[in-house]
């Protein structure tokens, strides 16, 4: 008897220092989720703009062109219904109430602005504009002439689907001349402005806010450096 006491004392102390399996107390595992993808917002179609009150919304980067067709609408007109415009062959619109307005080379925004004031001396106290364009024209905007200092000198179809400037018809001409005064490129316009363009700038610095956007008939003009001996 006192055997089997001895027995079930020393067995007993023998478990009571194996140590228990410990018990995980992180947290359970869960499967990660792949973050969710930024889904990039398209731009306002025509039919989301003419729904606007709102001038600051209008397309300030495309410019209009010959044969494009715009949605035009008058916030503060009783029926508020948009008509649907064509800038002619001259780059001109026919707008209501004052006649033709100069369309080709500027953007929608521009345009409304434009057209805004116009209204507001005779007909309007206050004009909110909604320009959207709905039909960009295939066919060539016109034409611009190169000459001077350059590679590739004579005439270039104005692109339908971009904006054309000073520097991109430089580059289509072949580049500059080995003697051309970069600084100094001038652009005559067929209303008699004048630009000169400062195209190095332009090319080397990145101020294409100085890059003149070109009109139909734009004549430009690469002269040559002054060379002193």
């Amino acid at each position: 008897m006192r055997k089997w006491a001895f027995t079930f004392v020393v067995a007993a102390s023998l478990l009571a220092r194996v140590p228990l399996p410990a018990q995980d107390s992180s947290p359970s595992m869960v499967p990660m989720q792949p973050p969710a993808r930024a889904i990039p917002a398209e731009p306002a179609t025509s039919s989301a703009v003419m729904r606007t009150n709102s001038m600051t919304v209008l397309d300030d980067r495309k410019r209009l062109g010959p044969n494009d067709h715009i949605s035009f609408r008058v916030v503060e007109d009783r029926d508020n219904e948009a008509q649907r415009l064509r800038v002619n062959d001259n780059g001109q619109l026919e707008v209501p109430y004052i006649g033709l307005v100069q369309a080709a080379g500027r953007t929608s925004k521009e345009l409304a602005y434009t057209i805004k004031s116009a209204l507001e001396k005779e007909y309007y106290y206050n004009a909110t504009v909604i320009i959207a364009l709905e039909y960009v024209s295939e066919k060539s905007r016109g034409r611009v002439y190169v000459s001077g200092s350059v590679k590739g000198p004579g005439p270039q179809e104005i692109p339908p689907d971009e904006t054309y400037t000073v520097s991109k018809a430089i580059i289509r001409a072949g580049g500059f001349g080995d003697f051309a005064n970069t600084r100094r490129v001038r652009v005559t316009r067929r209303s008699g402005q004048d630009f000169v363009v400062d195209v190095k700038n332009v090319i080397e610095r990145g101020r294409t806010d100085q890059d003149v956007v070109l009109q139909p008939d734009d004549q430009i003009f690469v002269p040559a450096r002054t060379i002193n001996f």
